[in-house]
């Protein structure tokens, strides 16, 4: 699209945000509910886009994108009344002849600029929050994945008018010109680099913005864990999607006493899950593929500078430049001076490093940028306690890994550079709304406080600091 049609399309949606501002819950909830429809019958044709743009298994586009949106709405229906009623407020003493109360209000025309690691749920999800709070918006995903892209754009046009919804496709310099026009609120997700150029063009504007980034999330291992369950659930969660995950484990700080033990674990179970008939992880249907060639160089160049550096490839390594694949790999002997302690990996590449005490491994996360997740395996509560209360993350996951995006219970977002603000459930809901505070006088009056002023008022307001 043109700049000028973009500018169009904008303030068709301005023009038109007080009204759908202004719809009631059921309205909101219809709205929803056809959007839930359609996904449950096009299931299909999302899966089918999704393996057509990086070979996705159909398993995890139902687990990762179409299970969370499913649930996402249905937990938004239940919930939306209540959400949207007035919230009242304890009366303080000060205020004494007042009533107040918070009403959500939306914050107006939205911008959902989507990544292209789940190009459907990442794009959509944002969106099912905006819906409920009454906004109206524009939604940019991603060109990486152009089939995926284009199911999102279909879908909204068949739902969605478009001075109330509007799909935009396009690169990077599409998103340029978005960013240039004054959204009420943005809600990007994606890579940290490319958040700070979100934040200075929202700066512009003075617009909000909701950053969901990532970060190099740890996943530690104690001497008391489970060592064959975590290996296997560790395995599960770097490998979905290929790695691609922003909330997967990105290095693992194994108890020294118990590594040797879930090393071969770890093998284990990546020989189980990708190559149960010993025909070669290439050959699997369960495995997805790097979404294009250049993060294909971008890892394989991780990879081969941490070996030049010292570290040794224990499990995978090989790779297919044609194809776009990369094994599970297994990485050992690793130092900070390498990129894959130092980036983010966003593929399917697992760092493993050990400790003796537990103090070396806070040390090592705290030594990093606070991650978007925080994995902890083991039995042990003081263990448990110490780790939570010495380290900051954006989610903690104990004994559990990957559910809390899609557990609409919790708050989902990162904390400094893996992100700001929140998703999931009411979370998502206030991101796009406006908590809007409202006192008012039912009897009563401020009549005594106006001037002149006199020493008998000055000293009755000492007297009543005490009282407060």
């Amino acid at each position: 699209m043109s700049p000028s049609e973009l500018v169009q399309i904008f303030q068709k949606q301005k023009a038109n945000k007080m009204v759908i501002a202004r719809s009631t819950t059921e309205q909101r909830k219809e709205k929803l509910l056809r959007l839930k429809q359609y996904l449950l019958t096009h299931t299909d044709e999302i899966c089918e886009a999704t393996m057509e743009d990086f070979s996705k298994p159909m398993a995890e586009t139902v687990i990762g994108e179409l299970l969370v949106l499913v649930n996402e709405i249905s937990y938004t229906c239940k919930n939306l009344k209540r959400w949207m009623k007035p919230q009242r407020l304890v009366t303080p003493l000060a205020a004494m002849g007042t009533s107040s109360f918070i009403q959500y209000e939306a914050k107006g025309n939205v911008l959902i600029m989507a990544p292209w690691n789940y190009p459907v749920g990442l794009a959509v999800k944002p969106l099912i929050s905006a819906i409920a709070a009454g906004c109206v918006a524009i939604v940019k995903p991603s060109e990486m994945t152009p089939k995926s892209a284009r199911f999102v754009r279909k879908m909204v046009e068949r739902i969605f008018p478009a001075d109330e919804v509007m799909v935009v496709e396009g690169d990077a310099e599409v998103a340029r010109e978005l960013l240039k026009l004054p959204f009420d609120h943005i809600f990007f997700t994606g890579s940290p680099a490319t958040a700070k150029e979100v934040m200075k063009a929202a700066a512009e504007h003075l617009t909000s913005v909701t950053l969901e980034l990532g970060g190099k999330s740890p996943s530690v291992v104690d001497e008391t864990a489970d060592v064959a369950k975590t290996a296997e659930s560790i395995v599960w969660a770097k490998f979905f999607n290929n790695g691609q995950t922003c909330i997967a484990p990105d290095y693992v700080l194994v108890q020294e006493s118990v590594r040797e033990d879930f090393m071969k674990a770890m093998k284990a179970s990546i020989q189980k899950m990708y190559d149960p008939d010993g025909q070669g992880t290439e050959r699997s249907s369960s495995y997805a593929r790097i979404v294009n060639l250049k993060h294909f160089n971008r890892i394989a160049g991780y990879l081969d500078e941490a070996v030049s550096l010292g570290a040794q490839i224990v499990s995978g390594g090989s790779r297919s430049e044609e194809s776009r694949f990369i094994s599970p790999t297994l990485l050992t002997g690793v130092s900070d001076q390498m990129k894959v302690m130092q980036e983010e990996i966003f593929g399917p590449v697992l760092p493993v490093m050990s400790y003796r005490k537990l103090d070396e491994a806070i040390t090592c996360i705290n030594s990093k940028p606070k991650p978007l997740a925080l994995y902890l395996h083991s039995r042990n509560r003081a263990n448990t306690d110490y780790v939570l209360q010495n380290t900051s993350s954006g989610n903690a996951l104990v004994n559990e890994l990957l559910t809390q995006f899609g557990n609409p219970e919790l708050p989902f977002g990162g904390v400094g550079n893996s992100g700001s603000g929140k998703a999931n459930g009411v979370y998502g809901f206030r991101e796009f709304s406006n908590a809007k505070g409202i006192m008012k006088r039912r009897f009563g009056t401020l009549k005594f406080l106006y001037p002149p002023y006199s020493e008998k008022l000055v000293g009755w307001l000492k007297k009543g600091l005490r009282y407060l």
